[in-house]
């Protein structure tokens, strides 16, 4: 898979969201279809792509509830767990923005730091789309 930004250029973005902000824990951008495409220092391989997958799926079924029911474009997915919140956005053409952050954070300012992110760098955190296999039968 191409991306249009360097893994490094994107690690960096997401290491600078988690040092910012106190109560987020790991950051990932992910393609659509849930592939891992950066994550921030930490979070090891294994867990970014189960991350990845995980994401992508939440945010596939938000979008379908916004289609059935004529709720409009999927802005934001927040998952509260018992000791931890779930952030996905859209963050570009073809990819996602995901956040791992504490119990005691500050919902809306993690919300607001992802949209700043997003604003400012969504062009380098999309996803290129792939060409597509040639499945020929015999």
């Amino acid at each position: 898979m191409q991306q249009t930004a360097s893994i490094a250029d994107l690690t960096w973005l997401l290491d600078d969201l988690v040092g910012r902000v106190k109560q987020a824990e790991h950051a990932i951008v992910l393609s659509v279809d849930g592939l891992l495409m950066a994550s921030s220092a930490g979070l090891g391989r294994d867990d970014g792509e189960h991350l990845a997958a995980l994401a992508a799926g939440i945010q596939s079924l938000a979008r379908g509830a916004g289609k059935r029911f004529r709720g409009g474009p999927v802005r934001q997915t927040i998952i509260e767990m018992e000791s931890s919140f779930l952030f996905v956005t859209a963050a570009g053409h073809g990819a996602c923005l995901a956040v791992l952050a504490s119990e005691e954070t500050d919902v809306g300012l993690i919300a607001y730091e992802m949209a700043m992110l997003v604003t400012r760098a969504g062009k380098y955190l999309a996803s290129r789309t792939r060409p597509a296999e040639n499945h020929t039968e015999k």
